[in-house]
């Protein structure tokens, strides 16, 4: 069998040596690294800056940004229309759902701890979460090269099921492995299959304006965070815990059976794609140094996302007040979000991530430590860090695609996720050990949360160096 390959921009002449593989003769062709160092000559001055879209690859993994010869030699993006907006807006829906109940915890920690489960510790109730949050991050393993072998359909579809399913099952459960059963790993798994897809197929729509197209489409979590405790507030009183959550598996039910209908890929799949984990590309420093700061951040973010609710109540506000915070936390979050988006386009998604990093740690350090049972502090900290958490949970998808290629990016994507679940399994437990060790004072869980940020920035800010040399206003 003879397999005509090309690589880059450069066809294969028809005098190119043929090499014996597993898979039968192949056309010997330049590396990567070869014809760019044709086209390119070294300078201090370029560097790693100029070629983001290819500086990740190694010799091993060259073969990932192999390119279909029937394809274009060029990826063009269609960069907007009602097509790629629908996609969008799919993408929206799903994660409302997903992202939605994410940004609730709050919420469920506070009722469940209090009610079902008094009995428990901080840390003990906090591991339900935990795995919920692991698996809906560490899922994309496998989620993410399943969605370049085979595209969003059946992932979108098969995620629906298990989230409606464990919000249904979450009304009726009494004990502590129902909730982890439930809530855990049912919703967890669901919310995976919902999540990687829906993020990687808007960036298969978008290029230029991808920061912006996939801030719009996470919006959605944030706007899902808002009607959820204002809904569990309303509702709970007057409907019990057993309906109340069943109406909101009725609303998942249908944004997610809507989603199915609208979320498409483009690309033809990766010619290389595979359901293997592989994680050969932490070889390229960039991007491990940009898993290490988005794992520290996301160690820190789900803490007070999880625990301001109890930390209201702890400081003798109502339970009412306790959810309404949530909700403007989650509120502020839709403008980071958004804005995150037109910012990274326009200024380079790694700048956009690390301002918004020193943000959340100016709200963790400097506003909420300081709070106390101000009612005024805790507010603006909730709007401050509502608003930079946004920022950095829609744009740190958009930083790992800024270091590799559009047909690869579910496996990156889901390589750097499956990491930073573990910063999730572990952030929320610690965080309610910290409580339990401090005397039920928070004053603990507030110093962490602002030193994993701290070292968060520096990680990032590192992978920059690396990018683009010590250029500190360098749009990247």
């Amino acid at each position: 069998m003879r397999i005509r390959l090309e690589v880059a921009d450069d066809a294969v002449s028809e005098n190119t040596p043929t090499q014996t593989t597993a898979y039968g003769n192949m056309t010997a062709v330049p590396t990567i690294r070869e014809e760019v160092s044709k086209e390119i000559p070294s300078s201090p001055s370029r560097g790693r800056a100029d070629l983001t879209s290819d500086h990740s690859v190694t010799a091993d993994e060259e073969r990932d940004i192999i390119r279909d010869p029937e394809g274009p030699d060029e990826e063009v993006f269609p960069e907007g229309g009602l097509r790629a907006w629908l996609v969008v807006l799919g993408s929206w829906l799903a994660l409302f759902s997903s992202l939605g109940l994410m940004n609730s915890l709050a919420v469920f920690h506070n009722y469940i701890g209090t009610h079902q489960l008094a009995s428990y510790s901080h840390g003990t109730v906090g591991w339900i979460f935990s795995v919920y949050t692991w698996l809906c991050f560490g899922g994309g393993l496998f989620v993410g090269p399943l969605f370049d072998k085979y595209g969003p359909r059946w992932l979108i579809l098969s995620g629906t099921v298990c989230l409606v399913a464990a919000v249904m099952l979450l009304s009726i459960c009494t004990d502590y492995w129902h909730f982890m059963l439930a809530f855990g790993l049912l919703n967890g798994l669901g919310a995976s299959l919902l999540f990687t897809p829906s993020i990687a197929a808007v960036g298969h729509w978008f290029k230029e304006r991808r920061g912006l197209a996939t801030g719009v489409a996470s919006s959605g979590g944030s706007i899902g965070g808002i009607v959820f405790p204002l809904a569990l507030n309303g509702l709970l009183g007057r409907l019990g815990w057993a309906w109340t959550i069943r109406i909101i598996g009725f609303i998942c039910l249908a944004f997610c059976g809507t989603a199915n209908l609208l979320i498409r890929s483009r690309l033809r799949p990766a010619l290389n794609a595979t359901a293997r984990p592989d994680f050969r590309i932490l070889r390229d420093t960039a991007f491990a140094l940009t898993t290490a700061g988005i794992f520290l951040l996301e160690l820190a973010l789900f803490i007070p996302i999880t625990y301001i609710s109890s930390y209201m109540v702890h400081e003798g506000f109502s339970t009412d007040q306790a959810y309404q915070i949530l909700a403007i936390l989650n509120a502020a979050s839709v403008f980071g979000r958004v804005l995150a988006g037109w910012w990274g386009d326009a200024f380079g998604p790694f700048n956009s991530n690390m301002l918004a990093v020193v943000l959340s740690l100016v709200a963790c350090l400097g506003v909420w430590l300081p709070a106390g049972s101000t009612l005024g502090g805790i507010v603006v900290f909730a709007v401050l860090f509502g608003f930079a958490s946004g920022n950095n949970i829609s744009i740190s998808p958009v930083c790992i695609g800024r270091l590799c290629r559009t047909q690869n990016y579910g496996r990156y994507y889901a390589t750097t996720y499956t990491l930073v679940a573990f910063a999730c399994l572990i952030g929320i437990p610690i965080g309610g050990e910290i409580i339990t060790a401090t005397d039920e004072e928070y004053w603990g869980l507030k110093i962490f949360t602002g030193a994993m940020y701290c070292t968060s920035l520096l990680a990032l800010w590192a992978a920059k160096v690396v990018c683009v040399g010590r250029r500190v206003l360098a749009v990247f």
